[in-house]
C-alpha cells in the first residue's frame, strides 16, 4: 500500500474532479475494454502483461510498480486498486479477510451518496470511460469481489477474461509470500473464484487458465485476443504479439517449477476422481489431526471446483458451489 501511495503521489497532484452522476438504465454500447479476473497468485499479472506488451491493450496510468515478488509488473491501475481498498474497508474487509461478506450495493450506495472517498474512483473512471482509452484493460484480483460495484459506473459493459490456477499451487504461494496456512489460502481460492464466476455470469466472458498460458503463451493469448473482439465486441488490439515478446516476458522457470510439482504429485496417492480430473494427496505440514482434517476438507472442495473448471461444469447456470 505504501508503494501504491508513493506511485500515486508521484504521478499527480489531486485536483477537483467533477462527480459523475450514474444512470443505471443508460443503454450500453460496445465494450470499451475488459477486466481480467482471477485469484491472487494465479498468473493474472503474467497474462495482463502479455496482453499489454504483446497486443497493446491500454492499462492506463499510473500502474503499481514492479516488486521483488513480481519483477515484470502487476499491470494494476493505482487509483482503481486504492478505490477497491476503500470499498472493502467500508465493510471491514480486506483482500484476505471476510471477502465473502462484501456487498456491492452497500459500496455503490456509499459511493453515490458521498459517504466514502471517491476521488480515486473518479480518476480511474476518467480513464475507463474515455473513448481514447479503448481498448482498455483493467486488472486487480480484488475485482473478483468488487466488480459489481464498478459496473454501473462504466459507460460501456466490459468483457471479462477469467483465469484460474491449481488451488494447492496458489495456497503454497500464499504460504510462502504471506505466511498463510494452507487452509486459509485454499478458502480464499474458493471465495475469489466463486465470486469471479458468479459476478461475471451476465457478461461476455473469455475463459483461460494459468496452465493454458504457460503451455502455449503465444497461441493462448492470440486466442484470447481474437475472442475478445469476435465474441465480446472489444475493439481490435492495436498490434499482434510475437514470439520475441513472449520470450522476453514469460519466465521459463515457471513451467519448470510446474513440471517439478507434477513429478512430485505423481508419487502421491489418488484421493478422488472427477471425470478425467484426478485429485492427489499432498505433503501437509499441519501437525494436529483436527487441523489436518480441516485442511483436507477444504482442499477436496477446492479441487472439486478446479476439476469443474477444467471440464467446464463450473460455468453452468445451475452449478452447485460447496458450502463453506
Amino acid at each position: 500500500k505504501d508503494l501504491m501511495d508513493k506511485t500515486w503521489k508521484k504521478f499527480t497532484q489531486i485536483s477537483e474532479i467533477k462527480y459523475i452522476d450514474v444512470d443505471a438504465n443508460e443503454e450500453k454500447e460496445e465494450s470499451g475494454g475488459f477486466i481480467v479476473l482471477g485469484m491472487h497468485r494465479s498468473g493474472t499479472s503474467m497474462l495482463a502483461g502479455l496482453l499489454v506488451e504483446g497486443f497493446g491493450y491500454n492499462p492506463g496510468e499510473p500502474l503499481i510498480q514492479p516488486a521483488y515478488d513480481n519483477e515484470k509488473g502487476f499491470y494494476e491501475l493505482v487509483p482503481a486498486v486504492l478505490q477497491n481498498d476503500v470499498f472493502m474497508s467500508l465493510q471491514h474487509i480486506d483482500w484476505a479477510t471476510n471477502v465473502w461478506k462484501y456487498d456491492p450495493d452497500v459500496a455503490l450506495k456509499a459511493y453515490n451518496e458521498h459517504q466514502i472517498e471517491t476521488f480515486r474512483a473518479q480518476k480511474a473512471l476518467k480513464f475507463l470511460n474515455n473513448e481514447a482509452s479503448k481498448p482498455w484493460l483493467q486488472k486487480d484480483p480484488r475485482m473478483c469481489i468488487t466488480m459489481r460495484t464498478w459496473l454501473p459506473l462504466l459507460n460501456t459493459k466490459p468483457a471479462v477474461i477469467f483465469t484460474y490456477r491449481q488451488p494447492l499451487e496458489v495456497a503454497l504461494s500464499l504460504k510462502k509470500r504471506q505466511g498463510f496456512p494452507l487452509e486459509r489460502g485454499l478458502r480464499l481460492w474458493i471465495h475469489y473464484n466463486k465470486a469471479a464466476v458468479i459476478n461475471s455470469a451476465d457478461l461476455c466472458r473469455v475463459l483461460s487458465s494459468n496452465n493454458a498460458v504457460l503451455a502455449d503463451p503465444l497461441g493462448e493469448t492470440k486466442r484470447i485476443a481474437s475472442e475478445l473482439t469476435t465474441k465480446c465486441n472489444v475493439p481490435p488490439s492495436p498490434k499482434m504479439i510475437d514470439q520475441k515478446t513472449v520470450d522476453s516476458f514469460v519466465d521459463t522457470s515457471l513451467q519448470h517449477n510446474k513440471n517439478k510439482l507434477k513429478a512430485r504429485d505423481a508419487q502421491q496417492k489418488v484421493l478422488e476422481k472427477h471425470g478425467d480430473c484426478v485429485v492427489k494427496d499432498f505433503d501437509s505440514t499441519e501437525r494436529s489431526p483436527l487441523g489436518r482434517e480441516r485442511e483436507m476438507n477444504i482442499y477436496l472442495k477446492a479441487m472439486k471446483i478446479y476439476c469443474d473448471f477444467e471440464s467446464g461444469k463450473a460455468y453452468e447456470e445451475d452449478y452447485e458451489w460447496p458450502e463453506m
